[in-house]
């Protein structure tokens, strides 16, 4: 199979066939290279065979450390549900297949001053929405693990071209935290396993200190509530357990009334492991835990997604 690479150069596009790297993509997902500076970077894009003229929405999906995009399409399965809803999806590779979402980290430091994860991000939104027409107000990102943790540092950069964002297995970076001001509201969506090995659900180092620390789900949560002006209490529940024989319960806390009618809900996966919910058994329990079957991350994040549409400031009302 060969796919298209394209070297984008602000709204110029320079096409050059390429031989596809790894393991084959589905028939509509094709790599391609976006210039960041005077640093290429690399992202899948999966396009919808039936994609409207105008007005579709752009997900953003971000790996793990040690990850590409192409793991990250199998992992999820949000090409197969892109084909079906009709969105655009970009699975972007990070350097050195890590994101810079604010930890200090010394041994990832060697490429950090070429890593402009946030201006590629930004870069990725202007070029896709421009040349396939899609709705500005419909731009969102989600991540793992360390693509999680990258998905809520660029809620907090790029609030206002994003509607909403979804992190799963991985928070905010306690560093990061320290200078934490949204320009605009933004809804959140944060999911976490209580029995996570790598990723505590209550916050501290991760990996055992290698790589960091975040801040806890709980902690995590609070702090977009702050930011988008929500006074109300949550509401609590849970799932029903659909698969008795997972390990995992899952129970949730959704808060409203935020500025331009935004939301945080958080999942807690109560036994749950540095795994995407629904999604493969990537390693043995031993190392990631386990996998919670209650629900499925990749469509929840959806409909989340698709109930959370970026909205115009009401007059007075910021």
């Amino acid at each position: 199979m060969r796919t298209t690479r394209l070297l984008i150069r602000g709204g110029a596009l320079l096409v050059a066939a390429a031989a596809a790297v790894g393991a084959p993509l589905r028939a509509q997902t094709v790599e391609r290279t976006l210039l960041v500076g005077s640093v290429a970077r690399t992202y899948l894009l999966h396009v919808p065979p039936h994609l409207a003229k105008s007005g579709a929405a752009l997900i953003l999906v971000f790996h793990g450390r040690g990850g590409d995009g192409v793991g990250m399409e199998r992992l999820t399965g949000f090409s197969a549900l892109a084909d079906r809803a009709g969105f655009v999806v970009a699975y972007p590779n990070g350097l050195n297949r890590s994101w810079n979402d604010g930890r200090a980290i010394p041994a990832a430091t060697r490429h950090r001053s070429a890593a402009d994860d946030v201006g590629f991000a930004s870069l990725l939104i202007d070029s896709l929405t421009a040349e396939f027409h899609l709705d500005p107000r419909r731009v969102y990102a989600t991540g793992f693990s360390n693509g999680a943790g990258f998905t809520q540092y660029l809620g907090a950069r790029l609030a206002t071209r994003l509607a909403a964002i979804a992190s799963v297995s991985g928070g905010l970076a306690a560093r990061a935290a320290r200078d934490f001001a949204p320009a605009e509201p933004l809804s959140v969506f944060i999911m976490q396993g209580t029995e996570d090995p790598l990723v505590a659900y209550g916050g501290g180092p991760v990996a055992a200190g290698r790589f960091g620390r975040e801040l806890g789900a709980d902690s995590t949560a609070l702090l977009w509530e702050d930011a988008d002006g929500i006074r109300a209490r949550a509401a609590t529940g849970e799932l029903p357990d659909t698969d008795p024989d997972d390990g995992c319960r899952v129970s949730y806390r959704r808060w409203s009334g935020g500025r331009r009618d935004t939301e945080i809900w958080l999942y807690t996966l109560e036994g749950g492991g540095h795994t995407w919910p629904g999604g493969p058994q990537y390693l043995p329990v031993r190392y990631i835990g386990r996998v919670c079957r209650d629900f499925d991350a990749t469509f929840a994040i959806w409909d989340f997604f698709v109930a959370h549409p970026k909205a115009a400031p009401r007059a007075g009302a910021e």
